[in-house]
């Protein structure tokens, strides 16, 4: 099957580009930066680049763009539990943008209060807001302590917002239709 055939997002093609560029980068870089590189190490030409949505969006830089809205991502570190840490720039819009630490835990269980008591305390002077980003869940404190008035704020994405994202952007998955057995069309056959 070519890639032309390929259902759902075209966008991940792009992902591995995107990984080599900011590796060339030196780990970060702006949007057109990594465009530029990823375009170049590609080949691909202006056409390719300036080729417009039906919106009137490019559709080169809205495949490689992150669906986020970050801009400046920069990984600091691996945390014991196999995630990753790090901090970007969210840009809402042309005048407002926010620094934003986040944190990603590889778990089966539990992110707990003290957790991310501890995450708020990293953040402190160096971010506006935080995101924990989890494969497990979080404690009914947790999730609390998350939305306590007067500190800076952090989303919670546990594993099963994790999933429904995935299954919206349709990432590493194939739709499957299901049914149901209807019981009562059979009962006449009994």
């Amino acid at each position: 099957m070519n890639s032309n055939q390929h259902k759902g997002p075209q966008f991940i093609r792009y992902f591995q580009p995107v990984i080599n560029a900011l590796i060339s980068l030196g780990g970060s870089g702006r949007p057109e930066e990594v465009e530029d590189v990823i375009a170049q190490q590609l080949g691909l030409s202006e056409d390719v680049r300036n080729e417009q949505t039906s919106s009137g969006q490019p559709k080169f830089s809205n495949k490689v763009g992150r669906e986020s809205g970050f801009e400046k991502v920069q990984i600091t570190g691996k945390s014991g539990d196999g995630g990753l840490d790090g901090i970007g720039i969210l840009q809402m819009n042309a005048f407002v943008s926010f620094k934003v630490l986040f944190q990603c835990k590889r778990y089966a269980g539990s992110v707990s209060l003290s957790q991310v008591r501890d995450f708020r305390g990293a953040m402190m002077g160096r971010a506006d807001e935080g995101i924990i980003l989890t494969t497990g869940t979080f404690t009914a404190d947790a999730r609390k302590e998350a939305v306590r008035d007067g500190v800076p704020p952090i989303e919670l994405v546990d594993g099963e917002k994790i999933l429904d994202m995935f299954e919206e952007l349709q990432l590493g998955l194939l739709p499957k239709k299901a049914y149901d057995v209807d019981l009562k069309f059979f009962e006449e056959f009994k």
